[in-house]
């Protein structure tokens, strides 16, 4: 097969390492473009204010209260941010930012804005929603409350760097892939590289995953009775954990590319050399030079080839 064989066989795994990428690029695009419907919908956490109340859960306000003295204080600043159009009917938080905007009555939404892009990005709902100094701060201070934005802070700047160094080594997995064309120490470099890579977009989808899920239920325990609703992003998870998939695979067939398709040809001229201290076959003294190989089965003239009659060999 050679070469060509070569080719065939990382074929497969240079195909999963792009499409690896290419999730990776759709995870880092999410929320970058309000003019996309692509980047709109590809979201880790989405904040649902369109049904906020002005009536809320009275049960649901008391066992709050059990903790932190709120009186009214959170509905009237929800109902002033509400009111100065500082509170949006979504917020869609993705990996550099958010994005807000308005849902119609047919529940279609519509992107207005988007927030500076930052590394390290998180999501700080008294900040966005202008709730300083109100007792929604309060409540983030109790020490639940509190330690789960905490953890949401500091672990997003581990999941961003996580990401970051993910897309780096995919970018080198394609490059050092390259040279796995002409020999399987390419595949092996390009393996060590691949499985790196696979660590580390397993390590940022289960932190992105299980951060997120936090952050919901976060948000469910306290602006739940405002019908304030929570949500993960199904599809940017989807799509994030499907690059994990590719990765995983990626780095199989490239192990697999170690120990076989080595790119040689199988059709190779054999040389046989003769060895030494061998005979062969010389020309019978009898018929002088001119004898060739065949001079045995003529006998020569006054010569019997009965009794002791024997044929010449020579020593090489």
């Amino acid at each position: 097969m050679g070469k060509l064989g070569r080719f065939a066989c990382i074929f497969v795994p240079m195909a999963l390492s792009i499409a690896s990428l290419v999730c990776l690029i759709l995870v880092f695009s999410g929320q970058l473009n309000k003019n996309m419907s692509l980047q709109n919908d590809l979201y880790f956490f989405k904040a649902d204010t369109s049904e906020f109340t002005e009536n809320p859960d009275l049960g649901a306000i008391d066992d709050l209260a059990d903790k932190v003295d709120i009186d009214n204080d959170i509905l009237n600043a929800l109902q002033n941010a509400a009111s100065a159009k500082d509170l949006m009917d979504f917020y869609k938080v993705g990996l550099w930012n958010y994005c807000e905007g308005e849902t119609d009555d047919k529940d279609k939404e519509t992107v207005t804005r988007c927030s500076e892009r930052k590394a390290n990005y998180w999501f700080n709902p008294i900040d966005e929603w202008d709730l300083e100094g109100t007792a929604v701060q309060k409540i983030f201070s109790d020490k639940d409350f509190k330690d789960g934005l905490d953890a949401y802070k500091k672990v997003s700047k581990w999941m961003f760097t996580a990401y970051i160094i993910a897309l780096c080594l995919t970018i080198a997995e394609i490059i050092v892939g390259i040279f796995a064309i002409f020999s399987r120490w390419g595949s092996l470099a390009t393996t060590i590289v691949s499985s790196a890579q696979t660590v580390f977009i397993m390590a940022a989808a289960i932190t992105s995953t299980a951060l997120y899920a936090s952050l919901v239920a976060i948000f469910e325990s306290f602006f739940k009775p405002y019908n304030i609703k929570a949500s993960l992003g199904s599809k940017m998870l989807a799509v994030l954990w499907l690059g994990v998939a590719f990765s995983i695979a990626s780095g199989f067939f490239w192990l697999i590319s170690v120990c076989c398709c080595s790119g040689k040809s199988p059709h190779k001229k054999v040389v046989v050399e003769k060895t030494p201290y061998t005979y062969e076959r010389v020309a019978s003294p009898y018929l002088g030079a001119s004898g060739n190989n065949n001079a045995h089965n003529a006998p020569a003239a006054g010569h019997s080839t009965s009794g002791s009659a024997y044929e010449p060999y020579r020593q090489v």
